[in-house]
């Protein structure tokens, strides 16, 4: 009998490399906003909320949103293509739910920028429900945003697992009752997850679902 009946997935470095799109559209902000990047890994900021990230630079509001709005109108038109999903990621989702286990997404992207990725990229159909931030600053940490999921009636009695890659997704799970299960392919470190105890470490997204399925 499987331990879980249901499986949180983060998005960015747990099922779509992302990182071209998201590093190329940050950048291109940070040039338009006059910071400069020299020395600034921007590689750190694959995986936390826009307005987190771009509060390291801006202490105005005002350019805060500001940021944003122009990082979101340019990975719109470009960013959001300069991606591709995880080697497996299609094939492990197929395994999950014909296993019988109900997938959601629990993501930093706001709900309508990432559905027509994944619907790109060929995985929108595997889930039962799209969790992800909100446009605005309602639901914009990811604790907030797995409560959110956690809240829709397909979740209502299940036992939940999320998968994630940094420790934004570790600290949401813990934050909301879950075990969490670590992507070691992403953008995170072993060093980064462990304090959070993953109840797994996965190489690929083909040991994951060896591993759940196991």
């Amino acid at each position: 009998m499987l331990k879980y009946d249901a499986i949180l997935f983060d998005v960015d470095g747990t099922l779509i490399d992302s990182a071209p799109g998201i590093i190329n559209t940050l950048q291109e902000v940070f040039d338009t906003m006059g910071v400069d990047t020299t020395g600034l890994d921007l590689r750190r900021y694959l995986g936390p909320p826009l307005r987190r990230s771009f509060g390291e630079h801006f202490t105005e509001n005002e350019k805060i949103e500001k940021a944003t709005e122009l990082y979101r109108a340019s990975y719109a038109v470009k960013g959001s293509h300069e991606c591709q999903a995880y080697p497996g990621a299609a094939e492990m989702l197929g395994r999950l739910k014909a296993a019988g286990l109900t997938l959601c997404t629990a993501t930093s992207k706001p709900t309508r920028v990432v559905t027509p990725i994944l619907e790109e990229k060929g995985l929108a159909s595997y889930f039962d429900f799209i969790g992800g931030a909100s446009m605005d600053e309602s639901r914009d940490t990811k604790t907030e945003v797995v409560r959110y999921v956690l809240q829709q009636p397909v979740m209502q009695g299940k036992r939940v697992l999320m998968v994630g890659d940094r420790n934004d997704d570790m600290r949401g799970a813990a934050d909301c009752g879950l075990d969490a299960a670590g992507a070691l392919y992403g953008y995170g470190s072993r060093e980064e997850l462990e304090p959070f105890h993953p109840v797994l470490y996965a190489s690929s997204c083909q040991d994951l679902a060896d591993q759940l399925l196991g």
